[in-house]
């Protein structure tokens, strides 16, 4: 999910709910965030280029689960480079937009902490913004599970804001709700990524995109789960 650069920073805090507390801030704001980021990845070539690379090195054969997908923007960017993709998401609300946007397509409700996916049955998962509510001491937690249900040689995708303190977002849209955005650090998440048992591949970092009110540079880390794959997971 995209950040909304409108809030104040803060201190932040670890908040065991954290689970609950992403799901019901987004299913509040679900059909305005929509709304305001509809015209994303149109005004963002070089994040296509990051997908457009990814997609690449997966390549058609195989199934992509798109982590935290959202309404679905990125999942069908996926789909329309040739991949068989998923969108999976906490937000029964953000999965309703892309089910109604993206007819075609398949989104589940779950949580990135505890995928109901067999062991090494993906060919490559994403994770695009979606780890930006996880505190730091649950991200090993998440790059395990993926690393798990990741089959050998599969490649993961992360996307994340850069910085070393959260923004506060407090009644976003005018909606009763508030929630922190985490930023973090390319080269401490690189370290994470291969603490979980992946080799990295790639550590993009570009500047902040005015058009779309960013205020802080924007990673992307491209990494891959050792080993050489034999039959592709469909």
């Amino acid at each position: 999910m995209t950040d909304i650069e409108n809030g104040t920073e803060t201190g932040g805090g670890t908040d065991s709910g954290f689970v609950t507390s992403t799901r019901v801030f987004y299913d509040a704001i679900a059909e305005d965030y929509a709304a305001m980021f509809a015209g994303y990845l149109v005004s963002t070539p070089l994040d296509r280029a990051v997908l457009g690379a990814y997609a690449e090195l997966v390549g058609g054969e195989g199934t992509v689960a798109d982590l935290g997908c959202g309404p679905g923007r990125v999942t069908a960017h996926l789909a329309s480079l040739g991949l068989r993709v998923f969108g999976l998401d906490l937000s029964e609300s953000m999965l309703a937009i892309a089910r109604r946007e993206n007819p075609g397509l398949r989104f589940e409700q779950g949580s990135m902490l505890d995928l109901d996916l067999p062991d090494g049955s993906l060919a490559g998962a994403v994770s695009w913004y979606s780890t930006i509510h996880t505190p730091v001491e649950r991200l090993p937690d998440v790059f395990a599970e993926i690393h798990r249900v990741l089959a050998p040689g599969g490649h993961l995708l992360v996307g994340f804001q850069v910085g070393d303190r959260p923004r506060h977002h407090d009644r976003p849209f005018g909606h009763d709700v508030s929630l922190d955005f985490l930023r973090r650090r390319p080269d401490d998440m690189a370290e994470l990524l291969r603490g979980a048992g992946f080799a990295l591949r790639s550590q993009t970092v570009r500047e902040p995109e005015e058009a779309l009110g960013e205020s802080t540079p924007q990673a992307f880390l491209l990494a891959r789960k050792p080993g050489t794959s034999g039959a592709v997971p469909a």
